[in-house]
């Protein structure tokens, strides 16, 4: 792992949840890593906090997110996730405002300016157009836009939404990346999204659920290196 990179379209993002936990996940991003070094794709493992640790030490090319941290100072706090913490662990970012983990747009506000300080990257999630204008105008590094109801449905996203929400927060940041998941189940889905415009995409229980997690996610980040290629040409 090497501190003070960028994430760069194309990306994919991967979340176990708790789908996989122990030797499974540590097995899983191995799988990602080596996939991300000869794809020369960047991923997101948002790995859960007993293995931010772990899994930061073990990996080279993965970006490891913590999944959730709380806006609070070093002090304190029993039971919240300090900042400082997942930064020490070795995250150089954090999720925030998963549907599962849902947090108000004060707090998101707070949340993103302490991971700024700290110098941690943040994918900010949204539903809804009017969420995604309000997360880019606190210029995370990329936001997540998902139609909540999808999660985990295995049906993806119409053109309409991708366009309109993509299109909405370049208005607000052009710089923002955009990443277009939910409903992802297969190398298939991975490829259109990308193929369609997407600057990245991800998943959780396709993978977490998958008989081989890491053959699965091999699949899906050749996928973006293959759809990416496609779309520009090469």
């Amino acid at each position: 792992m090497l501190q003070g990179r960028k994430i760069r379209a194309p990306f994919f993002e991967i979340g176990p949840k708790q789908y996989l936990y122990g030797d499974q996940i540590l097995e899983l991003a191995l799988a990602a890593d080596r996939a991300s070094k000869e794809f020369d794709i960047d991923v997101v493992f948002t790995t859960p906090f007993c293995d931010i640790r772990r899994v930061a030490e073990a990996t080279e090319r993965l970006f490891v997110f913590a999944p959730h941290m709380d806006p609070i100072p070093v002090g304190r706090g029993l039971a919240d996730i300090l900042p400082e913490s997942i930064k020490a662990a070795g995250a150089e970012g954090v999720m925030l405002n998963h549907v599962e983990k849902p947090i108000t747009f004060a707090v998101m506000q707070k949340a993103i300016a302490r991971a700024k300080e700290l110098g941690l990257q943040v994918l900010a999630i949204a539903d809804t157009i009017e969420e995604a204008k309000a997360a880019a105008s606190l210029n995370p590094t990329a936001i997540t836009a998902e139609q909540s109801e999808l999660i985990g449905s295995g049906i993806t996203a119409d053109e309409s939404y991708i366009s309109s929400t993509t299109n909405a927060i370049k208005s607000v940041n052009p710089d923002i990346i955009v990443l277009q998941a939910a409903g992802i189940k297969d190398e298939n889905d991975v490829y259109k999204m990308i193929f369609d415009g997407s600057e990245a995409t991800g998943t959780s229980s396709a993978v977490g659920l998958a008989e081989d997690p890491g053959k699965m996610a091999y699949n899906m980040i050749r996928a973006v290196r293959r759809a990416w290629d496609a779309r520009h040409g090469g």
